[in-house]
C-alpha cells in the first residue's frame, strides 16, 4: 500500500510543479511585456546602420565597416534621428543619393519577385510531373502484370 501513496503523491507534486512553472511563465511574459517601450535613438540608429550597405565596401554595412563614407552615413543617420526623420524617410534619402543597391536587402517588388518565385514554381511543377509519371507507369505495371 505505501507504493500507491508514493505515486499519488509524486503525481500530485508533477501536477503542482507544472501549475507553478506556467504561472511563473505568465508572470515573466507579464514583466516582460510592460519593459517593451519606444526604441532609442541610438537603438534606432544601430538599427538602420545594420541595414543600409557602406557606400564604398563591398556587401557590409554600414555598421560594419570603418570607411570614412560608412562613418559619414553614420553620423547622418544619428543627425536625421535626432532632428525627428523616421527610419523609412531616412532609407528613401540613402535610396535617392546612392540608388536602391544601398539597401542590404532591398524590398520585393516587381520583378525581382518573379526573379525569386519563378524557380519554386518551376521545381513545384516538375516535381508533380514527376510524381504523375511515376503513379502511371505504376498503374501501367499493374495492368501488365494482371493481364495473361
Amino acid at each position: 500500500m505505501p507504493e500507491i501513496g508514493a505515486r499519488r503523491r509524486r503525481r500530485v507534486f508533477g501536477v503542482g510543479s507544472a501549475v507553478a512553472l506556467a504561472l511563473t511563465a505568465a508572470v515573466a511574459l507579464f514583466v516582460g511585456a510592460g519593459r517593451s517601450g519606444t526604441p532609442t535613438i541610438a537603438a534606432r540608429a544601430a538599427a538602420l546602420e545594420s541595414r543600409i550597405r557602406c557606400p564604398s565596401c563591398e556587401d557590409i554595412s554600414v555598421a560594419q565597416s570603418e570607411a570614412p563614407s560608412a562613418i559619414a552615413a553614420r553620423r547622418q543617420i544619428q543627425a536625421m534621428l535626432r532632428s525627428g526623420a523616421t527610419e523609412a524617410t531616412i532609407e528613401r534619402s540613402f535610396v535617392q543619393r546612392y540608388g536602391p543597391s544601398i539597401l542590404l536587402a532591398p524590398p520585393a517588388s516587381g520583378l525581382d519577385t518573379v526573379v525569386w518565385v519563378l524557380p519554386a514554381v518551376v521545381l513545384a511543377g516538375a516535381a508533380a510531373a514527376l510524381g504523375v509519371l511515376f503513379w502511371r507507369r505504376g498503374r501501367a505495371l499493374v495492368a501488365l502484370r494482371g493481364s495473361p
